[in-house]
């Protein structure tokens, strides 16, 4: 058995939205373990400061990287990624990481009409990252960001079984419906790890069709190619899999939700 056959992948988010990264990446990697880490005792990461946020995710990887000695590490978090992907690679040079960034040039290559929104938490919106990919690669299109405050505790709502109102649910993603000189936004991307989980949601509510852009396909496939072949053709059970919780105490809903997941909990 190869050296990296036993290191795992870490898929680090805010909370439990990247489990929609997770997901992809176990199919197109069924011969690597996960460990994926939520820092819920942080979520949601949309209402930090950035000099606390940032100190505060480069604090906790220094834990987990001499823990779990990781082969690579996602950050499906566009919060996170936009912010502290830079600190992480210099801190942990050794370690590769896939960050998560607003789908903005994707979806500037695939709109007709020219209108594009960005679906996102308050942070990711304001944050320079986001609007320096708008300028290098959608300049020729009116793009709209929607920062919405409460999507993210929606979507982790939702995905333990709560009930969430339609009518607040449309109030957030409203403002990414635009209509100017006779044209229509057409696709909206999906800059939060969580809100995939309520994109059936999504479609049901909104005013016209969109395409609703989520980038976890693409993240995992990154993923992929960075990584070396393990050398032992053997594809493990997703039992190894673990999920930690950097409150250590995760409500029922959500251990359950893990289990549902293949993900036992650390």
């Amino acid at each position: 058995m190869s050296e990296t056959a036993d290191r795992p992948i870490i898929a680090f988010d805010s909370g439990i939205g990247g489990l929609t990264v997770l997901r992809e990446a176990r199919v197109l990697i069924p011969n690597r373990r996960f460990v994926y880490i939520a820092d819920d005792a942080g979520f949601p990461y949309g209402d930090w400061e950035e000099e606390p946020l940032r100190e505060r995710i480069v604090g906790l990887f220094e834990g987990f990287i001499a823990k779990y000695d990781p082969e690579i590490v996602i950050i499906p978090c566009n919060t996170a990624s936009t912010l502290v992907l830079d600190d992480l690679r210099l801190t942990f040079p050794s370690v590769p990481f896939v960050g998560t960034v607003p789908a903005i040039k994707p979806a500037a290559e695939r709109t007709s009409s020219g209108l594009i929104s960005v679906l996102a938490t308050p942070g990711t919106v304001k944050r320079a990252y986001t609007r320096d990919l708008i300028q290098s690669f959608a300049t020729k299109c009116h793009v709209r960001l929607v920062g919405s405050q409460n999507l993210a505790r929606m979507a982790e709502a939702h995905i333990r079984g709560d009930h969430i109102d339609d009518a607040d649910i449309l109030a957030e993603i409203a403002p990414c419906f635009v209509e100017m000189d006779g044209k229509r936004t057409d696709i909206v991307v999906l800059a939060c790890t969580h809100y995939p989980f309520l994109a059936n949601v999504f479609r049901r509510l909104a005013p016209w069709p969109v395409d609703w852009l989520d980038p976890a396909e693409a993240i995992a496939r990154r993923t992929l190619s960075l990584l070396k072949p393990n050398g032992t053709g053997i594809e493990p059970e997703h039992g190894d899999d673990i999920a930690v919780f950097t409150s250590g105490d995760p409500d029922f809903s959500t251990r359950r939700l893990m289990q549902g997941f293949g993900l036992a909990m650390a």
